[in-house]
């Protein structure tokens, strides 16, 4: 497709109609064009569509990914200390801990001939425990919490959500209502108390807005890392040499991540936006009210961008990529990611570094997400072999 044009009109698979960005520079240009609107209520408002909401629908649909500004300025700022600089470079300590627990636990439980889920014991529980701490959730409620959201992220067959997800999502919507209530007798110095302070000290924030803003940071905050992490190793056993690179190197850890994104993007299409004009890009015209889809993973190896870009290379000289979107809505905790991947895949390698995978390579199921936005594997079986101490 990228070949024949870099944007084309297209089909999605609930029969509605929608235009489709592949090549790198029309991406680039229309994640920073103010005529594509995130206000999915406003679009489908002005089509009188009747669309599905998905769950959890309107309760936490009002937060910075769904918004434009100045709606969307106002709740990016109100995140956005959490996430600065500063503060990331802090986490760093608290980030290797959490490695070398994990790390420790996973050479236990596995070896030789015992294979261990690399997912489940990894690359979630990572980012999870570390976004959960940002936001002040009780360690005692994480447990509940990653349950349901990894039903939420668990696509499903058919028009309707089955019984656990619909649960999954009442549940999901109570708790974020009742860590509010937590924070406002028992403030700490997290998040979720600094968006209350927002709130009640200039009413900057509603309770739909905080809820919504907690929900899209913990989806944020961990499952694209988690996706990250397990595309990043699979694509590094698949490539043996760089792997090796890796391990002798772990200095390389930083152009690991930027190329593991580049080469597998946990977002491979952007999420939901429309034009709110007619927009002349790559040789189309795309009318007012139409959705747009930008491809971030055709963007990332458009050979207009790239030399060689279906090659996996971590000393890549023409680096730089889209995975974390660009313009306003630029991915806020890309530094976090970034550190997060860097230190679990320098660690894991290199302290396993006869690991392979304990299945075949046809047989990961990248069923994780919607299938659209997001790409993450759903497992990552593999057998460590002996660790390095």
């Amino acid at each position: 497709m990228r070949s024949a044009a870099p944007v084309h009109e297209v089909t999605l698979a609930d029969g509605h109609p929608a235009w489709l960005v592949v090549g790198h520079e029309e991406a680039r240009a229309a994640l920073n064009d103010p005529r594509l609107s995130k206000d999915m209520h406003a679009a489908l408002a002005h089509s009188g569509e009747v669309v599905a909401e998905g769950l959890p629908g309107p309760a936490l649909a009002r937060h910075m990914l769904a918004v434009d500004p100045p709606d969307h300025t106002r709740l990016r700022r109100l995140a956005m200390p959490a996430f600065s600089r500063r503060r990331v470079d802090g986490l760093e300590a608290r980030i290797r801990s959490i490695v070398d627990q994990l790390v420790d636990h996973l050479a236990v439980r596995g070896g030789t001939d015992r294979p261990v889920d690399l997912v489940a014991g990894y690359a979630f529980p990572l980012p999870f425990t570390v976004i959960s701490e940002l936001l002040g959730v009780p360690e005692q409620d994480r447990a509940d919490l990653g349950r349901w959201f990894r039903t939420l992220l668990t696509p499903y067959a058919g028009p309707q959500p089955p019984a656990e997800t619909v649960a999954a999502s009442d549940a999901l919507v109570a708790y974020l209502h009742a860590l509010l209530d937590l924070k406002r007798r028992a403030p700490g110095e997290d998040l979720v108390t600094d968006l209350i302070v927002a709130a009640d000290r200039d009413g900057a924030l509603t309770e739909q807005e905080m809820a919504s803003t907690i929900f899209q940071l913990v989806v944020a905050g961990h499952d694209t890392t988690t996706s990250l992490i397990g595309n990043g190793t699979v694509a590094l056993l698949k490539h043996p040499a760089q792997r090796v690179a890796l391990v002798a190197d772990p200095g390389l850890a930083a152009q690991v991540v930027e190329e593991c994104l580049r080469w597998d993007a946990p977002v491979p299409h952007s999420t939901f936006r429309y034009t709110t004009d007619e927009v002349r890009l790559g040789g189309a015209v795309i009318p007012a009210y139409a959705q747009v889809i930008i491809s971030l993973a055709a963007a990332n190896r458009d050979p207009a961008r790239y030399g060689d870009p279906e090659t996996f290379d971590v000393r890549r000289s023409d680096g730089g990529h889209l995975a974390f979107g660009h313009g306003i809505h630029h991915c806020l905790g890309a530094p976090l990611a970034r550190l997060e991947g860097r230190i679990a895949l320098a660690e894991l390698h290199t302290r396993f570094p006869a690991m392979r995978l304990a299945v075949g390579a046809s047989e990961l199921r990248w069923g994780h997400g919607d299938g659209l936005v997001l790409r993450g594997l759903t497992e990552l079986p593999v057998l460590l072999g002996p660790p390095v101490s």
